[in-house]
């Protein structure tokens, strides 16, 4: 039984949990919509539509909350100037998640993005791929 379980887990310990969101919601705040697998982009969206809502608030008191879990000043003051204004009168329903099908070895992936992301300031055209790993080629000395 599944009697107050709240979160997924994600095969991750708590710290290392909490600082995959907090990524998750920080490049989704930065490029308005990210690929990701479908149970990581569920759990950021709920911690991103919190970060919305303190947004709204617009006081000190929700920016140093924000702050607390996203470690960017730059992507607090995007949040609260670029995109808190445009859900002003929206109540909830910041985010979207489209599935877009299958990886290689089974995961599902989805794409996670803003509803109204063309109101909000510059959108990026490429969708950022949170599961790409770049590999640099060594030097030849």
């Amino acid at each position: 039984m599944r009697h107050r379980v709240d979160k997924k887990k994600l095969g991750r310990d708590s710290e290392h949990r909490k600082a995959l969101l907090s990524n998750l919601v920080r490049e989704l705040i930065l490029h308005k919509r990210i690929k990701t697998t479908l149970p990581k982009a569920k759990e950021a969206s709920r911690l991103a539509e919190k970060m919305v809502t303190f947004a709204k608030k617009g006081d000190v008191h929700s920016r140093r909350q924000v702050f607390q879990i996203l470690h960017s000043r730059e992507i607090v003051k995007t949040l609260f100037d670029e995109i808190a204004p445009v859900y002003a009168d929206r109540k909830g329903g910041y985010t979207r998640i489209l599935k877009l099908g299958h990886r290689p070895d089974g995961a599902k992936v989805a794409l996670f993005e803003f509803v109204d992301k063309e109101k909000i300031g510059t959108v990026s055209e490429n969708i950022v791929d949170t599961e790409q790993q770049t590999i640099e080629e060594p030097a030849n000395a």
